[in-house]
């Protein structure tokens, strides 16, 4: 999404959106924030820190810790487009209920704004077509809805392909180009995985933590404030990766559905100005600055205008698989 907020306990951010300015604190928008995945989150952080504190008095401190991230199993998976080895503890087919099980109690919640008809809707669902057929789909199920709030201006992807666009955010996007900058950015969150690796980072941070806490008092007396320095150093930090992961991955998408990447620059500073500098410092928020950001896309330009050219000499590509 794009405002910066930290979920209740038990309850999960869904990959972070790029370009959301939280006008409204209604229950529809916190629904739309946070997606729980307690239960998953739960079976995976009970098991792991069962089997480090049935084990944890046969271990010093530094044994019980390594013995904990061990028992992780970490698993690797390979971004699409950026190359980058990401950890993430779930599989395609995680993503895919975790995200389906999560959008049916937001559409629930919004069902009273739905927009079902008209040409929001066909806009919406026309640029979600043309960037999922290219993008490097694990087969997601790909769903796209708009929810009426004016006030909301916001966009997000859930895990496996749930997507969701409120009215809010429209007018900034001025355009199909500029909605296929934030979707391009939405379906790339989905298909780097970035929630389930969240998910999974948290994970580790947690385990890590009560199994150095069970093996050391000094630790556990301290385990709190150490909870918030590895937010705010760690967790924090790759929640802005993310955000300019989704960036890169998004301009190439939007280049390969024939779209104008350069569009992605004066959609960032429409949405600098619709922001009115009320954003956090960078340091405190999981996302990059406007001016960080604005910055990494130029940087990225000449790649994603050679996708587009490439594409505009061949038409635009029904799909990137042979």
């Amino acid at each position: 999404m794009y405002a910066a907020r930290l979920p209740p306990p038990g309850v999960w951010v869904r990959a972070a959106s790029a370009s959301e300015k939280s006008v409204s604190e209604s229950p529809t928008s916190e629904t739309a924030e946070f997606v729980v995945m307690s239960t998953a989150f739960e079976s995976v952080r009970g098991g792991f820190y069962r089997a480090a504190q049935a084990l944890r008095g046969l271990f010093s401190r530094g044994g019980a810790l390594v013995l904990g991230l061990a028992l992780l199993a970490p698993a690797c998976f390979t971004v699409p487009v950026t190359g980058r080895t990401q950890f993430n503890l779930f599989d395609t087919a995680d993503d895919l209920a975790l995200g389906k099980d999560a959008y049916v109690g937001v559409l629930k919640e919004s069902e009273g704004q739905l927009v079902r008809t008209g040409p929001e809707v066909e806009l919406v669902r026309k640029v979600v077509d043309r960037i999922a057929a290219v993008s490097d789909d694990p087969g997601f199920e790909w769903e796209a809805n708009v929810i009426r709030d004016p006030e909301m201006v916001n966009a997000w992807c859930m895990p496996g392909g749930k997507i969701a666009v409120y009215t809010g955010i429209l007018p900034i996007c001025q355009g199909e180009t500029g909605l296929a900058v934030v979707l391009g950015h939405e379906i790339a969150h989905a298909i780097a995985r970035h929630g389930t690796s969240r998910m999974s980072q948290a994970v580790a941070t947690q385990i890590g933590l009560e199994v150095a806490a069970a093996s050391d008092e000094t630790v556990a007396q301290y385990q709190e404030a150490l909870a918030l320095a590895v937010n705010l150093l760690v967790l924090m930090p790759f929640g802005r990766d993310d955000e300019l992961e989704a960036d890169h991955i998004g301009l190439i998408y939007m280049a390969r559905a024939g779209y104008d990447p350069r569009e992605a620059v004066a959609f960032w500073k429409r949405m600098a100005e619709a922001s009115g500098g009320g954003a956090p410092p960078e340091f405190l928020s999981t996302h990059p600055s406007n001016e960080n950001r604005i910055a990494a896309i130029e940087a990225l330009l000449p790649q994603a205008i050679a996708e587009y050219e490439a594409t505009k000499g061949a038409g635009a590509r029904k799909s990137n698989k042979p």
